[in-house]
């Protein structure tokens, strides 16, 4: 029988969660929040083909977007997907343009530090917006809308893990306890922690937000941006 892990477990066990997001947004994310892509697109009217192409199909490179007024907004490529082993692994009955449009409803969080350094080494050609979250202010407002994944499921390399209609779930009905012995420890059994469609409010929950890069293999600091 699956027990599941209470908000206040996750928080003690992770107390500040991890996020990465396009360098120089840290205004833009101070003054909207952290908005999935289909929060970004609502945001900006992107409708039609347009928005069908952003949500459903794998994102070769970034993309830029850009709303009535001539504001701009980029929206992350998705290098370490492949549509081919992706198609591979769902179950369900989902295609690879269901999985896409799933993942783009959702703001995403590392729950250590490793991982957001692994993600980094993936683009350590560009420096990155790194946000430093107080877990408990976060689920203490957006608990509701949280799910826990035990995989990167926006990667498919090296290994196109099995995913689908029951990859990502509520706190309650997660198999915590499963994933701990599975993976290695209580640290590790929770790979992704998501908020479905924004965080708006996310600078009050940021202890600090920064400007870094991966050199030599390891995070460098470039600047701060904001502390609380």
């Amino acid at each position: 029988m699956v027990m599941g892990i209470t908000l206040e477990k996750i928080a003690a066990i992770h107390p500040q969660l991890y996020h990465m997001a396009q360098y120089g947004s840290w205004p833009s994310i101070r003054d909207h929040g952290l908005l999935s892509t289909t929060a970004l697109l609502d945001l900006f009217n992107i409708d039609g083909r347009e928005r069908r192409t952003i949500e459903g199909e794998r994102r070769r490179r970034t993309i830029e977007v850009i709303d009535g007024s001539g504001a701009v907004a980029s929206i992350r490529d998705q290098r370490p997907m492949s549509d081919k082993k992706l198609a591979s692994c769902l179950q369900d009955g989902l295609l690879p343009t269901d999985w896409y449009r799933i993942l783009n409803r959702k703001v995403f969080f590392w729950l250590t530090k490793e991982r957001l350094q692994t993600l980094m080494g993936a683009y350590s050609d560009q420096p990155h917006v790194v946000l430093e979250i107080d877990t408990e202010k976060l689920l203490s407002v957006h608990g509701d809308k949280v799910c826990l994944a035990p995989m990167n499921t926006g990667c498919t390399s090296p290994m196109a893990f099995p995913r689908g209609a029951t990859t990502f779930l509520r706190p309650e009905d997660y198999d915590f306890d499963g994933n701990r012995r599975k993976k290695g420890g209580p640290t590790k059994a929770i790979v992704e922690l998501t908020v479905e469609y924004s965080v708006p409010d996310i600078a009050a929950c940021t202890r600090r937000a920064s400007h870094q890069k991966i050199e030599n293999g390891k995070l460098k600091l470039l600047e701060w941006l904001h502390e609380n």
